[in-house]
């Protein structure tokens, strides 16, 4: 077996057969990625293996077994520039998961989707320009578990969807992956395809619970769950909720952010003891975790942030998220 495939091998035994495999060592590591992936769009996404399983079994089906990076004709369920069908959607406010239509499409520059089948409006539609999606397994509580999230008024909505499709569930993520690229690829017309790539989709750079109070930090702290999407960490009451409570802009050491470990002398009313806070130009954001290796790793995810020069067309964003939705008051 090829190097490329020997950690693969585990998770196809029941998919890929012992004939494939005696091809693959006899090919050698380099003719059998020239077979098995001579036609891999751009926009694909080539699972590591810190993703999450779907993504590694259904990439190791995809090559192997339904060989689609042979045949393009294959790849049309994602790259098609439409699709449409239903997925499960969590409701916002009941948290049941009812079996709705989405429509991705190219040409208009959106991800819709419907309340009711023969609905003629869409219950909400996500441009293109701002969607992501991430999977999201042990969150959702499913191994088909999608998280997308599209910005609304400048504000993060969140919706979890799954199939009981894994293929299914996959190609939707790659037709995402797909109308990012293609806008992409209008919108900065100059850009390689290295360059592109990266943008098309991202998982967040950290979530977990942390307790937080308000601006005049007498107000007594709350548990609440945040989300660190680059830039923008956001903060629910619970973790599958739609919409954020509030959103903070983590800008750069360049305008005066810095991030520090434990809380002011005076600082009370907080039940974890580890203690962080975001200093920016205008105020002090102060957060505790439960232990210190929380409080390790988000001060890791906070730094690599404030570390990185902003670009031009992240400033726009700090007017609107500087101060939270709710300005860390008592919800």
């Amino acid at each position: 077996l090829p190097p490329h495939a020997s950690g693969e091998r585990r998770e196809c035994q029941s998919s890929t057969t012992l004939r494939d495999l005696h091809l693959m060592a006899a090919m050698g590591n380099s003719a059998a990625k020239a077979k098995y992936e001579q036609k891999v769009p751009a926009f694909y996404y080539r699972p590591t293996h810190t993703d999450c399983k779907l993504l590694r079994e259904q990439w190791i089906r995809a090559k192997y077994e339904r060989n689609e990076f042979e045949f393009i004709e294959k790849q049309e369920p994602y790259s098609a520039g439409y699709r449409e069908g239903f997925l499960w959607k969590r409701g916002r406010d009941n948290g049941q998961f009812l079996s709705r239509k989405f429509i991705i499409s190219e040409r208009e520059g959106a991800l819709k989707y419907f309340n009711k089948q023969d609905a003629r409006d869409p219950k909400a539609i996500m441009k293109i320009e701002t969607l992501n999606a991430t999977f999201q397994p042990a969150k959702i509580g499913n191994p088909c578990g999608l998280q997308i999230t599209y910005l609304k008024d400048n504000s993060t909505r969140n919706i979890f969807v799954y199939h009981s499709d894994a293929k299914e569930m996959v190609d939707w993520f790659n037709a995402i992956r797909a109308a990012r690229f293609h806008y992409l690829q209008v919108a900065f017309p100059g850009a390689s395809d290295e360059e592109l790539v990266p943008k098309l989709t991202r998982n967040f750079m950290k979530e977990g619970f942390m307790e937080k109070t308000g601006p005049k930090h007498t107000e007594g702290f709350k548990k609440r769950w945040f989300t660190m999407d680059d830039r923008r960490l956001m903060y629910f009451k619970d973790p599958l909720d739609a919409y954020a409570r509030g959103e903070v802009f983590i800008g750069s050491k360049e305008n005066s952010y810095t991030v520090l470990s434990g809380l002011p002398p005076s600082t009370q009313g907080y039940h974890w003891n580890h203690g962080i806070t975001i200093v920016t130009p205008d105020r002090k954001f102060l957060f505790a975790c439960e232990t210190e290796a929380e409080q390790r790793d988000w001060i890791a995810a906070f730094q690599r942030v404030i570390n990185r020069p902003m670009r031009p067309q992240e400033y726009a964003g700090i007017d609107h998220m500087e101060e939270p939705i709710d300005g860390f008051p008592s919800k």
